[in-house]
Parts: C-alpha cells; structure tokens; sequence
C-alpha cells in the first residue's frame, strides 16, 4: 500500500490521479490533499478518499472548510499549508501537480527529506533545475517524470545506458495553430488558444502549448532530468500526439513510446513504478489512427521555443526569468490585457533586461523570479 500526498489535487493531473487511486484501492492510500479554491470538488475528494491533511490557498478556505469537517481532518492553507502537505505527512511518494513557481519549495523539501516526487510541475526544474537535482542527489530522494513526453523517454531509457545516447527527440502535438497561416497569427483569440486538438488541459498549459512555450519549457527540465545538454535534445512536430517523445542510441536504434493521447497513462506509470498499472485509457488502435506525421517547428512562427532553447543553453538565472515572465504573460493574455504574439515579445523583453547570474540557491532563483515578474507585469 502507497501513501500519496497529491498537491493539485483539483487540478487536470490532481483529479485524473485520484481517478487512477480509485482504481487501485488495494494499492493507494491517499494521505494528504493540496488544492485551490475549488472547495465543491475538494470536499468530495475528501469525502471519497479520507485524507488526513488537506490544504487550500486562503484562510477564509480553511475555515469554510472546517465548518462541514468533523473535527479530525488537518486542515491548513497558504504556503505553509502546501508545505505541510507534502513534507508533514509519512507519504511515500508525492505528486507535485501545482500549477506554477508555487510548487517549488515543497518539490525542493520533499526531495530533500529523500521522497519519491511523481513530478508534473515544470517549473521545478524550469526553473530550480540544478538546485533540485542537488537536493535529490543530497537527500537521496528520487524523481519520477509525470509529464508526458518526460515519462515516455524515461520508458525508453531502459533499454540503454546513459553515454549510449545520441539524442531525445520530444514530440510536440504543435497545438492549435500548427496549420494556421503567419500572417494571421496576430488575430489569434483567447477561445481559439483554449481550444487543443488532442489534450485536456488546464488554462496555463493549454496556452503553453498553443504559444510552443510548453515544449520549450520541457526541453530545459529534460535537459536536467536525463542530465543531458541542450544540443542533444531535439522538438519536432507530430500532429497526431500518439508517439509522446523517442530516445536515438550510437547505434542508431530510435525507440518511442506510443499510446493515446491521455494523461492517466504517464500518471499511472509514476505512481505504479516500478510496476505497471491499469489506468483506465483506451487501448490504441494503430488502424484507426491511419497514419503518423512529423515536421520540424516554425521558429518564426513560434518564437516562445526559439527563446526557450537559447535560455537552455545561457543556464544560470536566466530559465527562472523566462517562466515567470511567461506565468506574468500568460496571466496577461487569459485577462485579454495582451495579444497572443505579445506572450512571447514580452518573455524576450524581459529577458533581454536581466543580467544573467549564476545560482547557488532556491531563494538565488526565487529573486530572480520575483524580479522578472514585476518587469514583465509592468510592462
């Protein structure tokens, strides 16, 4: 039996992981929960599957929340809360599903106390990279990847060792956008940008994608995660989302993990690993998927990733800037503050602001994070 502390746990990753858990009651506990302000779903959650701990973002949450406990539920809030969430309880493993730089310091403790981190908030190792990787090495605490394309190359990776590499090729579904003609990409919507071919996902990371700033965003956390540099690891565009990233060995075998596009799958497999686990997803029929396509992405159509990949390489402060001025833009664009081309004109902006430092802590990155977000809300 598992014990899962899930933060996010009213989010896209949160709720397909509590449906994976109903799945399996012989083989997860669920001790503690971290959500929003989605009290409706987190009450049911709490009701279904009897957490201990339970955290939510205000105060006035906490308290409306206790008015329907009985008492023995531990609830807390803010960031002490989230923290308590995922370090106060005996979890074995710890799914940081947190949308944002608010994940980072629970992910960091969590690796410290030598957890087990199912990881789906990039900005961890977007933008603490180093730091997290340090701290799961000095507390030997382990990551295993939730994200999808992450999940499929650490599938991969098991059939070689890691100086047989020659390169990881992330796959991106190219987003809504992929076809749509430059010239009108400045008329581009905020319900056009919502809408994805192929994912469920929550409002951020949908625009993420539609932006590729997603894909770029995974490049960096791939290039820690699989401690690979910036040049080995490649993007190309796969329309179909069916083939969620591949693995090229020296000698010449290319191995890819396949399956629908649906997130239970990668969930299932960091929460069951080392075994696998029914995860509810339809079996894949490759007859009627019919076919399978690949392009190269668009640098000038889709700048967020050009930016992205130069930021991988510069390392330092300088991925911290970028995904908080991406949060900041992203943010900007749901407001309709900004048009769609501004996401990304605003993340170079900002960057081309910042004198790039090298990093030693969490707070080195968390200054950087603040800095870069009143630049680019200010702009």
């Amino acid at each position: 039996m598992k014990k899962l502390a899930i933060l996010g746990s009213t989010g896209s990753i949160g709720t397909q992981a509590l449906d994976i858990v109903s799945r399996h009651p012989d083989r997860f506990e669920v001790v503690a929960l971290a959500a929003g302000a989605n009290l409706d779903l987190l009450r049911e959650q709490v009701r279904r599957f009897r957490p201990k701990t339970v955290s939510v973002r205000r105060q006035e949450d906490a308290q409306t929340l206790k008015q329907g406990s009985n008492g023995a539920l531990n609830i807390v809030w803010g960031e002490e809360g989230l923290l308590e969430t995922a370090v106060g309880s005996d979890a074995d493993i710890v799914l940081s599903a947190v949308v944002g730089a608010a994940g980072l310091v629970p992910t960091y403790e969590a690796l410290r106390l030598g957890r087990t981190v199912a990881l789906a908030n990039k900005e961890s190792l977007v933008v603490a990279g180093e730091v997290m990787i340090r701290a799961m090495e000095e507390g030997r605490g382990k990551i295993l990847p939730v994200d999808s394309e992450h999940s499929a190359i650490f599938q991969c990776l098991a059939s070689g060792r890691q100086s047989e590499i020659r390169r990881l090729i992330l796959t991106a579904s190219g987003g809504p956008f992929f076809q749509r003609d430059p010239e009108t990409m400045k008329e581009v919507t905020l319900e056009e940008a919502l809408r994805h071919p192929n994912w469920k996902m929550g409002e951020k990371i949908t625009i993420d994608s539609a932006t590729l700033m997603n894909k770029g965003l995974e490049l960096i956390e791939a290039r820690w995660l699989f401690r690979s540099p910036p040049e080995k690891i490649e993007v190309v565009i796969h329309p179909q989302s069916i083939i969620h990233s591949l693995v090229e060995f020296c000698d010449g075998s290319v191995l890819a993990q396949l399956g629908n596009p649906d997130m239970r799958c990668a969930i299932s497999y960091a929460l069951g690993y080392p075994e696998r686990i029914e995860s509810g997803v339809k079996p894949l029929s490759l007859a009627e998927v019919g076919g399978l396509t690949f392009f190269q992405p668009d640098f000038s159509k889709f700048p967020a990733l050009r930016i992205a990949r130069e930021v991988a390489e510069s390392g330092g402060s300088c991925p911290a800037v970028l995904n908080a001025a991406n949060e900041v833009a992203v943010s900007r664009f749901l407001k309709r503050e900004i048009g769609f081309l501004e996401i990304a004109a605003l993340v170079e902006k900002t960057l081309s602001r910042h004198r790039r430092t090298e990093v030693e802590t969490l707070e080195d990155l968390l200054a950087a994070d603040r800095w870069a977000r009143e630049v680019a809300a200010s702009s």
